[in-house]
């Protein structure tokens, strides 16, 4: 139960935060069957993640990391300063966090394109320190998988803790002690990243000691067709999205019966042809995944808009002309030429994107994930003189009179 895994995680965070390293150690043994008194990646080992790289894996990375560079870039907001009267100058200035924590997980699947999702945002932003924690993997050592270790090389990441599921939050969030065989963790003030169900309660958990990127749910897709729609091509990226869980929701809205009916039997035979066909089925046919017959493309738009998609594909006659109503998604792929797959690893966008539901009000990953905004308040004397009347009758109004007192003081002579 929710309850019970959220008792479970408290402990964990708690044993964590009191024993450091020793507790570290302990859970990893119990949950991994790895035993290491310090989850310190060595440079070397890195190193030679990087070499053992196959050069079509390492080349794809590297496009990744260019394109996700040059959008992330691109985002970092402008400071704001503004005079509101004479001599009355305000600024609304945007300040990295110090330190972030970057989980990557391990688990079903090794996910190098996290590794670029978490990371190129975070150092777009200017974060000075970063640390990048992946389970230990008893077949690598008890290290982090070789894929990921080499993907946090190559962006310049010198930092990685051999820490899995709940501990992998706990650790980072409250920092574990240096002793005379381990240099410490340092806290950090951000941690990010998709996770398991553990990692998920544990992030909720922290939230509130550091700031989180959002609590990442099973993947979703929706895709909003058409009559001109392709149905192989439909099923095929109903099928993609299908193959990360046995949870994951694969939705269908479209108009047109004919289509609808077109992509139930090309999904059929898609299900059956990939490699995880059984883990594909399991999601397609549970109650989150289906089809929505609607009358209309407007009510198209309206129930995905109401449904708030992770991932929607608009794939429609003048796809951009509807993808322009649509107010609530995680990210939107515009076209038949641009499949969630392309986003999933190499568009340049971030693939850590709202789930549940809540990109109603959360946003993906960013830069802004990393930043804070700072005001600054600068009057000189005339210009607080100018509104001191009005913060002496606001102070009265509030029954707060030395806030009104502490500006009288600075024109009357001294008391």
């Amino acid at each position: 139960s929710e309850q019970s895994s959220e008792a479970a995680v408290q402990a964990i965070i708690d044993d964590v935060r009191t024993r450091g390293f020793d507790s570290l150690r302990d859970l990893a043994d119990r949950f991994d069957g790895v035993r290491r008194e310090n989850p310190g990646v060595p440079a070397a080992v890195s190193e030679d993640a990087v070499a053992g790289l196959a050069p079509a894996v390492r080349g794809a990375l590297e496009e990744a990391i260019a394109r996700a560079r040059a959008f992330a870039s691109a985002q970092l907001p402008a400071d704001v300063e503004v005079e509101v009267a004479p001599g009355a100058r305000l600024t609304h200035k945007w300040i990295p966090v110090d330190r972030v924590g970057l989980y990557v997980p391990g688990g079903l699947a090794v996910y190098p394109s996290s590794v670029v999702m978490n990371v190129v945002p975070a150092q777009a932003a200017g974060v000075g320190s970063i640390a990048l924690v992946s389970p230990p993997q008893r077949e690598f050592g008890g290290w982090p998988h070789p894929v990921i270790l080499a993907a946090a090389s190559m962006l310049g990441i010198t930092e990685i803790h051999a820490v899995g599921g709940a501990r992998a939050v706990a650790a980072p969030a409250s920092g574990a002690p240096a002793d005379a065989e381990r240099p410490g963790i340092d806290p950090v003030n951000v941690i990010t990243g998709p996770g398991n169900v553990f990692v998920a309660t544990a992030k909720r958990l922290v939230r509130g000691t550091v700031g989180i990127d959002s609590e990442a749910g099973t993947t979703e897709i929706a895709v909003l067709a058409d009559a001109a729609a392709d149905p192989d091509l439909v099923a095929a990226d109903l099928v993609s999205q299908a193959e990360h869980d046995p949870q994951a929701a694969s939705v269908l809205v479209t108009d047109s019966a004919e289509l609808a009916d077109a992509v139930v039997r090309r999904l059929q035979v898609r299900a059956a042809g990939t490699r995880h066909a059984e883990r594909v089925r399991t999601a397609l046919g549970g109650p989150q995944s289906g089809v929505i017959l609607v009358d209309d493309l407007e009510h198209g738009v309206a129930v995905c808009n109401a449904y708030a998609a992770e991932h929607l594909e608009i794939q429609t006659v003048d796809a951009a002309a509807v993808a322009a109503r649509i107010r609530n998604a995680g990210a939107v792929f515009v076209g038949e030429s641009s499949p969630v797959s392309l986003g999933d690893y190499c568009a340049g966008s971030n693939h850590v994107l709202p789930t549940g539901g809540t990109a109603a009000f959360a946003s993906g990953l960013n830069v802004t994930t990393f930043l804070r905004a700072v005001q600054l308040i600068h009057y000189d004397r005339a210009a607080l003189e100018a509104v001191s009347g009005s913060i002496i009758a606001l102070s009265e109004a509030e029954n707060l009179p030395a806030h009104g007192d502490a500006v009288a003081a600075r024109f009357a002579g001294h008391a």
